[in-house]
């Protein structure tokens, strides 16, 4: 909870205590609680901002201030109640207090953990559209594919300026785009109003920060659904520690992408056959090529933009989350201009001709991967697709590990553990989709293993942590070849 919604709660309560053990007779005191608690609550809704969460909060605090005010007035009637229903009517509000805060604790406003790079971090959105590719994703034949595509790099933000919001901060765009995502989540969208409060660690369009020499790039992809709303804490903390990070929203396989002009796409994405993954996964490779076009042209001032001669076009890597991570392979795979790429929890959409991969690459896994293994050996026989896609799968990253590269899992984990999705509630645990492990943990661990790997490969430098079992994270396994 944030200050002023903790203050309000504890003014709620000793206004409450006021009413029922306080005398009539002790003003200052009742005066004191009221006109404190009505700063507070002022504060609150017009600093901090209204959030449902409270609602009852809010009117049990404004009908309790009034009643405290006017019970020291001569003119009020001292009225009488029995002493059952006085305590009768105090448990209730008691529980409804404790029912509000709970909703407060559960569904907080939130903010991103800071990243633990030495460097602040800036952000800048760009509206991409392939001229030369047409959108299969929809029924108007003439639409081109357009992405939506953030950068996130470090800066000093010389101008002071105030950290970014997670969602869009334009009231109107917000209203749309939550829209679309409350309806991807079968929610109405005034459960979703608070999200607006939420903050990122990051400064919206302020100066790239000067280097003698250009920065890698990492390209970031989101899983099937979601959004790279999702990966803004693993952006910002490659930033923070030198790294130009570019996150993709891949149109139409996501909640919500917000155009510039106020359009919002959903999820329209069909999914039910390995033909679709392998077809929407050769769209999805095809954004981040195109998106590395686009990069060269901003590196080389053919766009113009603060980023030219910034990006070390010799050093990028690719990485991605569930389906995005299957697309980091694919496309570390295809395009000579990756040179090396992570997974994070994806199966693959493409495995013909890919078991000859000779650059480095990290599968990490989530907790229940060796489960998965051991349950698979019974299965590994069938002749059906699944399975021998499966298989071929496992042989890949046989023959990562085989080249130097890493297949790991962290234990306690479960797949939207390498989102941000798990700082959003605890509540979220309930549903399987987290694991155990604390949120922040988890979130803290998956970054520096992906930071070593992206230090060693991009940047020449550490490497220590992918060597083998760390005493630091014990929750990360090592898997060995003959595993697989």
């Amino acid at each position: 909870m944030r200050l002023f919604e903790i203050l309000l709660v504890l003014s709620c309560f000793a206004l409450l205590v006021d009413l029922l053990f306080i005398k009539r007779s002790a003003k200052k005191i009742g005066l004191g609680l009221g006109i404190g608690s009505s700063v507070i609550l002022l504060v609150q809704l017009f600093v901090e901002g209204y959030r449902w969460q409270l609602l009852l909060v809010y009117i049990m605090t404004a009908l309790f201030i009034l009643i405290v005010l006017f019970r020291h007035s001569e003119k009020m009637v001292n009225l009488k109640i029995g002493k059952f229903l006085k305590y009768s009517l105090s448990s209730l509000i008691v529980i409804l207090l404790v029912v509000s805060t709970a909703l407060s604790v559960y569904l907080p406003v939130f903010n991103l953990p800071k990243p633990d790079g030495p460097e602040k971090v800036g952000t800048q959105t760009f509206h991409f559209t392939d001229q030369n590719r047409a959108e299969v994703l929809t029924e108007d034949q003439s639409d081109k594919r357009e992405l939506m595509v953030q950068f996130w790099y470090p800066t000093e933000n010389m101008n002071n300026n105030k950290r970014d919001t997670l969602f869009p901060n334009d009231k109107e765009m917000f209203k749309t785009y939550i829209k679309s995502f409350s309806a991807s989540l079968k929610l109405p969208e005034f459960l979703l109003d608070y999200l607006k409060y939420s903050q990122t660690n990051s400064y919206e369009n302020v100066e790239i920060l000067p280097s003698t020499s250009p920065y890698p790039v990492v390209l970031l992809s989101h899983g099937m659904g979601t959004s790279r709303v999702l990966q803004a804490s693993q952006a910002e903390n490659l930033a923070s520690h030198g790294f130009i990070v570019v996150t993709i929203d891949h149109t139409y396989s996501t909640f919500a992408t917000l155009f510039p002009d106020g359009r919002v796409t959903g999820y329209t994405t069909k999914m039910t056959t390995i033909d679709d993954r392998s077809e929407v996964g050769d769209i999805w490779t095809k954004d981040v090529e195109f998106v590395i076009d686009q990069i060269e042209k901003l590196n080389s001032g053919v766009i113009e933009s603060q980023f030219k001669g910034k990006i070390d076009l010799n050093n990028i890597g690719a990485m991605g989350h569930s389906f995005g991570g299957a697309t980091a392979f694919n496309a570390t795979y295809l395009d000579q201009r990756i040179k090396a790429g992570v997974n994070m929890d994806g199966s693959l959409n493409e495995v013909e001709d890919r078991d000859d991969i000779n650059k480095p690459f990290m599968f990490i896994r989530s907790g229940n991967f060796e489960d998965w293994l051991a349950n698979f050996e019974s299965d590994r026989n069938s002749d059906d697709e699944v399975t021998k896609f499966l298989s071929d799968e496992l042989h890949i990253m046989k023959t990562v590990i085989n080249q130097g590269g890493n297949v790991i899992y962290i234990e306690g984990t479960q797949h939207f553990n390498f989102t941000d999705l798990q700082f959003y509630s605890e509540l979220i645990k309930l549903s399987g989709i987290t694991g155990d492990i604390n949120g922040k943990r988890g979130s803290n661990i998956v970054n520096q293993y992906v930071l070593d790997f992206f230090n060693k490969q991009l940047k020449g430098t550490g490497g220590t942590l992918i060597q083998g079992p760390s005493d630091l994270y014990p929750e990360v396994k090592f898997v060995d070849p003959k595993e697989l």
